[in-house]
């Protein structure tokens, strides 16, 4: 068994995914999706937590990942980089979505030798978007280099792939979209309907709302 076969699994098996199309999910940047990733729910489970802890530590040995510091972005991925960083014996910050509206004003939380070079962790990845902007506030109140993300999930949405691309930082995640319809389909988690609609929506995830909406 692969390794994004076995993360797939202990998402299916806690439930962190789920599917529904009706009502269909609204994430955070208000698109419509009949699929929802919740890694928030993999820390109360010990044993799980674990092997997304090992599977991090290998991934990282394996792709020979350089760096000083670990960054996690806030909120979702603050416990897997602190997970990591207590694993691997190295610093660690958190960066928040927007910069404090008061004190130093600061977006990055700890200290960071300016230069430095930083991993950033995410729970998942969808646009992109919270792991580029992380990465452009380490480069900008720390002259950091961002060259690598990690993360547990990746939704596989091109934006995100044109994104990492342009920006220059590699993607790596240890379980993906289709290693997980592959896994929920052999192992009975997905209904026919309900797999129809999670790959139609993958095939066009921006207009795929729009197109459901407009023929029911």
């Amino acid at each position: 068994m692969t390794t994004a076969e076995e993360i797939a699994k202990i998402l299916l098996k806690i439930k962190a995914v789920t599917v529904s199309t009706n009502p269909p999910y609204t994430w955070a940047s208000g698109m419509k999706a009949p699929i929802y990733c919740d890694n928030r729910l993999i820390i109360s489970f010990p044993e799980e937590r674990k092997k997304v802890i090992m599977a991090f530590k290998k991934l990282v040995e394996e792709r020979g990942i350089q760096f000083d510091i670990i960054g996690g972005t806030a909120m979702a991925a603050v416990p897997w980089a602190s997970f990591l960083a207590y694993e691997l014996n190295k610093p660690m910050v958190y960066i928040r979505p927007e910069p404090k509206a008061h004190g130093k004003g600061k977006q990055v939380e700890g200290f960071m030798k300016p230069g430095s070079k930083v991993l950033i962790v995410e729970d998942l990845i969808s646009s992109g978007g919270s792991s580029l902007k992380s990465a452009a506030a380490c480069q900008r109140e720390h002259n950091a280099t961002v060259t690598n993300v990690i993360a547990i999930f990746n939704y596989q949405m091109n934006q995100a792939k044109q994104a990492f691309t342009a920006a220059n930082i590699m993607l790596d995640t240890l379980s993906n979209f289709s290693t997980l319809i592959d896994v929920a389909t052999t192992e009975n988690y997905l209904k026919p309907t309900e797999k129809k609609q999670a790959l139609s929506w993958s095939a066009d995830p921006e207009n795929w709302w729009s197109t459901i909406s407009t023929t029911t």
